[in-house]
């Protein structure tokens, strides 16, 4: 019963015989149920007999009382505490030989099996339970989650950060990860045409939005591939770059990242931008975005990302106010509270209630943290410093310790 079913059932696709019986006698519980404890009891009752009549005769009456205690002690011991302790150490070495012994026997013994199954799942279905139907066994993504983290030890650590990335696409949203309205860079085609020519010049974008006159005003996205090639050739106009603008795409704000990265697959795209309810464009989310949550980094980003968060000489952190909190926790292995603000500037702002001033300082998941530049009421450049140590972090720290100097029995 202590045996797991995925690998049981992984063993039985394998060809393992001993897993085959199993998995098939554990399709109807109640039948191998009613073989074991069958003969369990008969076993015992057998024992018992004998242990009393024996008793009788060589002590008399006196030598019940010696019996029941004797034989409650060996059966405790030798039926029940020493036996059970090794097939739950160890089921699959208990089990597998066990199901070819089982199988027979409850063929042989069936109609008696029968029986009592018939009397004791009718005593069951008139309090609500049907034996007959078993509920398969299923794993929710939170006990999956927690199967990954306890197999840190069969797997690479990148490997298990790319299962842990995939299992928390259906948590995030598409608000975690893009990039904020006033970040977007994007091509007005209302600009004279010089500038144009210079924010192509200079785009580090693959795909550059194109609007006219307000961010909101969005006529399409334009590949630089296909500007470049124009630009080569002496062959761009502002006719011909009209002409290769994409309708663009767009997608509503909350989106979960496994549902935006089905929506890529099937709109075959790879830029979206986000909206609110009432249209208003609030930020740009890409493909590499999404599969840089469950990969990691991958992608050159452009110099004004790739300096977010410098790290210090006493070992904290000057961190952009604009920075995802996602990103934060990612990159510096911490925990800060995902749940609310999706940026720093917003997590600072949501904790304190007002703008702050440079130097003002706060403990946010036991890291201090201390505002060292403002600029248009949102906080520009904030230090984070290390986490504080607790005294339950020590007492963990002490018990990881003790465990890897453990000798390994």
């Amino acid at each position: 019963m202590s045996l797991n079913r995925y690998r049981l059932k992984h063993l039985a696709e394998k060809g393992n015989r001993g897993a085959k019986l199993a998995q098939k006698l554990l399709q109807r519980p109640d039948r191998l149920l009613g073989l074991i404890l069958l003969g369990n009891n008969f076993v015992n009752i057998l024992a018992s007999s004998i242990a009393t009549i024996l008793a009788m005769r060589f002590f008399g009456e006196p030598g019940i009382a010696i019996a029941t205690g004797l034989l409650t002690f060996v059966i405790l011991i030798f039926a029940e505490v020493a036996p059970k302790t090794l097939a739950a150490l160890h089921p699959e070495r208990i089990a597998f030989p066990a199901a070819f012994i089982y199988t027979p026997l409850l063929k042989a013994l069936y109609p008696l099996v029968y029986v009592v199954n018939a009397i004791a799942n009718g005593l069951l279905k008139m309090m609500g339970v049907n034996p007959e139907k078993v509920e398969k066994e299923g794993v929710s993504v939170e006990e999956l989650r927690s199967v990954v983290m306890e197999t840190s030890h069969l797997i690479p650590q990148k490997h298990q950060d790319m299962l842990l990335g995939l299992l928390n696409l259906e948590s995030a949203t598409v608000d975690d990860i893009m990039v904020p309205r006033n970040e977007i860079t994007a091509l007005n085609l209302q600009d004279n045409w010089d500038d144009i020519i210079d924010d192509l010049t200079t785009c580090q974008r693959t795909r550059l939005p194109v609007y006219k006159g307000d961010i909101d005003n969005i006529i399409g996205i334009i590949h630089m591939r296909r500007v470049i090639n124009l630009l080569t050739r002496n062959e761009l106009t502002r006719e011909s770059l009209e002409r290769q603008i994409r309708e663009a795409y767009f997608i509503p704000e909350g989106t979960s990242l496994y549902q935006q990265l089905i929506n890529f697959q099937k709109n075959k795209r790879r830029t979206a931008l986000a909206v609110d309810e009432y249209g208003d464009i609030q930020g740009l989310v890409s493909l590499e975005d999404i599969l840089e949550e469950v990969v990691g980094e991958f992608t050159t980003d452009s110099p004004v990302n790739n300096s977010n968060i410098i790290k210090q000489n006493d070992n904290s952190y000057l961190i952009a106010g604009n920075t995802h909190i996602r990103e934060i926790n990612r990159s510096l292995n911490i925990s800060l509270p995902t749940h609310g603000p999706k940026t720093l500037n917003g997590l600072i702002l949501e904790y304190l209630e007002s703008i702050p001033t440079p130097g003002t300082s706060f403990l946010i998941a036991q890291h201090p943290i201390e505002v060292t530049k403002i600029q248009n009421n949102a906080v520009q450049i904030a230090k984070l410093m290390p986490r504080l140590k607790t005294q339950k972090n020590e007492e963990q720290q002490s018990d990881a310790t003790a465990n890897e100097n453990k000798p390994e029995s």
